[in-house]
């Protein structure tokens, strides 16, 4: 969870909720720029407090068959053309929405039981691929500039017998200084923000038929998810999702995550949208996350933040390995 940076003597690197911000802008440092990106993104660099190994989510798209508005070339960050949002808030900021009452091919409940199920059957589908992931989190000055970024860059991947972990290619110093990280927020990025709809976590949801909409090329049906008890230690989604109305599976998600907060403490979340693309079968797999958002803190002031993660290189590893969680393993030794 996003929270005050309280800042820390030594230079000393480490991840924690926000409570006091002691310090200021101290230097600034040089320019951001990547492949054929058309933008340059000025920083100025301060010190972030984040944890040692910490594991994220990254940044090279590749639009690899079909899929709902893709995103800027990798290691873009695109400012958002409408001024951040007062709050961060769930649910959708469509800059026009063309959502009809049109009735659904199938009934509700039935297209509900359906796209669970899909979307149960793609977790799992996924977890048979190697993929990159790449991080970009950058705190924007009142002048729009930017003054702190957080970079990583990580291979999912199999060793020889099949597990899974998590190899880092890429991950300079942070500069971000006027916010800290918990734990949580790299949960959100890597879990709640892929957003995955599964027959099991339905129970847990609230699910409103808002209609139908036609995004990009695609015909979708369009539900509002709300969780429906926070539990501790456990993070969810709110927002709206778009399920594409053949392959019956989550092609966009926008919202917030969420989870139970103590009084005491001061955090803020990000509003983000998810993008899919149609990358095998009918299993679409996501390959762009951006969030564009002003955060509100109890006390102190507000902080704009821009994030991009992009999900590229999804290439099958087996037709049989374990699925699970990824960990941190050393490939095997020759």
């Amino acid at each position: 969870m996003l929270g005050r940076n309280t800042g820390h003597a030594g230079g000393e690197v480490r991840i924690e909720p926000y409570s006091t911000m002691e310090k200021g802008l101290e230097e600034k440092t040089g320019m951001l720029e990547r492949s054929a990106v058309v933008s340059c993104l000025r920083s100025a660099a301060m010190r972030i407090t984040l944890m040692a190994a910490m594991t994220v989510l990254p940044i090279p798209l590749a639009a690899q068959t079909r899929g709902p508005l893709p995103g800027p070339p990798p290691g873009a960050l695109a400012a958002a053309t409408a001024t951040p949002a007062a709050q961060s808030s769930a649910g959708p900021r469509e800059k026009a929405s063309h959502i009809t009452n049109e009735p659904p091919a199938l009934p509700v409940d039935e297209i509900i039981q359906k796209f669970t199920q899909r979307e149960e059957d793609f977790r799992k589908e996924r977890g048979n691929f190697t993929y990159t992931q790449d991080v970009t989190f950058q705190t924007i000055d009142p002048d729009g500039q930017v003054d702190g970024e957080y970079r990583k860059t990580t291979d999912i991947l199999f060793t020889p017998e099949g597990k899974r972990y998590e190899h880092d290619t890429f991950a300079p110093v942070p500069t971000i200084t006027r916010i800290g990280f918990t734990k949580e927020d790299f949960d959100d990025i890597e879990k709640v923000w892929p957003f995955v709809m599964t027959s099991a976590e339905l129970p847990n949801y609230d699910v409103k038929y808002v209609g139908r909409e036609h995004v990009d090329e695609l015909n979708t049906y369009v539900f509002d998810l709300e969780p429906r008890k926070l539990e501790k230690g456990q993070r969810y989604f709110k927002g709206r999702v778009w399920v594409d109305d053949k392959d019956l599976q989550i092609v966009k998600t926008s919202g917030t995550s969420t989870g139970l907060i103590r009084k005491k403490d001061d955090y803020a979340f990000a509003h983000f949208e998810n993008y899919r693309e149609n990358i095998e079968g009918h299993y679409w797999f996501p390959t762009y996350t951006r969030a564009d958002d002003v955060l509100h803190f109890k006390s102190g002031d507000d902080v704009h933040v821009r994030i991009a993660v992009h999900y590229s290189n999804y290439k099958r590893f087996g037709s049989t390995i374990k699925i699970g969680t990824a960990t941190q393993a050393d490939p095997q030794k020759p």
